[in-house]
């Protein structure tokens, strides 16, 4: 029976700590003989009855035994709840929130490289050139890190990684936002911003900030209304918002003034999220070129400086791959779209 420690009977008493349970629990302990409990747990592997319920050791034995199998198991702070995806999309691969879990679209082969950056097909009452064609790669709420991954055939939907291989996950509270990218555009490293930093070497990030959840996969008109200039690990990084055309607040919307009015204080969110949603991680801060969110204007003059470096990524103005940045080699490049007709 587990009793608080008696400090005139300390021989009666055993201590197990966090580390000897998980020790116990990887070489498979099982229960003592009830009349005969021994000083020495580890050495012989068991534990005494009414430590924890029977089947709820087993569950612990089972996790620490299989623990590295990371296919089989994710963190208990990591709910794996299965994300909105969109109705013309494939998953593949393991389950969602393991690193071989991946998700492509029926009609487009890549989401980067197929997908046009504009919609062609908008009302022309609506288009005034600041509608975008918007990837969802995060839904909102979600707090699996997931994006198009530039190196894996096709192009797919796929978990980020850290550095140890291990999946990448939000740990700065939810994200309040749907996520995801431009296609078509580049954020070239060899291009320097006027504070000398490089692109981040992928696609221009998005962060749409309607009212509703979107589909992971799901490809949303979205109309720019501003953005923010993120330097992340000395890198430069834009992060366009906008706000999908099927929003409630879409109509009276042209820019973030607009919906600050609706929504005071989002501004102010999306400064503090970006400045530390790495922190939770122990890494510091980071920093923003300006907490005043760019113009749409502005911010689509950026949109078509990326999108003709993609161009170059892809050869479709001639540039030779020979001349790109060496960081693109692995990246996957084939789609028609980009440097499969041997543009």
């Amino acid at each position: 029976v587990m009793k608080v420690p008696d400090l005139s009977r300390e021989k009666d008493f055993i201590s197990i700590s966090g580390t000897k349970m998980r020790s116990l629990a990887r070489n498979g302990a099982t229960l003592c003989p009830l009349n005969n409990i021994p000083a020495d747990l580890t050495k012989a592997n068991c534990i005494p009855s009414g430590f924890m319920v029977p089947k709820g050791w087993e569950g612990v034995v089972d996790y620490y035994k299989h623990a590295e199998e990371t296919e089989r198991w994710t963190p208990w702070s990591r709910p794996v709840i299965e994300p909105p995806k969109h109705e013309r999309t494939i998953t593949e691969g393991g389950r969602f929130g393991s690193t071989s879990f991946s998700l492509r679209h029926m009609d487009f082969p890549s989401f980067w490289h197929d997908v046009q950056m504009q919609p062609t097909f908008i009302d022309t009452s609506i288009q005034d050139g600041t509608i975008i064609n918007f990837i969802t790669e995060i839904p909102m709420y979600m707090t699996a890190k997931m994006e198009v991954s530039k190196e894996r055939f096709l192009n797919v939907i796929a978990q980020d990684t850290n550095k140890d291989g291990s999946p990448r996950y939000y740990t700065y509270g939810t994200p309040f936002f749907n996520y995801g990218l431009v296609p078509q555009t580049w954020e070239d490293p060899d291009v320097k911003s006027s504070q000398g930093y490089g692109g981040d070497n992928d696609p221009l990030d998005v962060i749409e900030l309607g009212l509703s959840r979107l589909p992971m996969g799901s490809i949303v008109p979205c109309r720019v209304i501003g953005s923010l200039e993120l330097i992340d690990e000395g890198e430069t990084d834009h992060k366009v918002l906008c706000l999908n055309l099927n929003d409630p607040n879409a109509v009276s919307v042209r820019s973030m003034s607009d919906l600050e009015r609706i929504r005071p204080g989002l501004t102010a969110r999306l400064v503090d999220w970006l400045k530390r949603y790495k922190t939770s991680d122990g890494k510091p801060e980071n920093s923003l070129a300006a907490e005043t969110p760019k113009t749409a204007s502005a911010t689509m003059t950026i949109i078509q400086e990326t999108h003709q470096r993609w161009r170059a990524l892809c050869g479709l103005d001639g540039t030779s791959l020979s001349a790109i940045s060496p960081t693109v080699r692995p990246f996957w490049l084939e789609s028609s779209g980009c440097r499969g007709n041997s543009h």
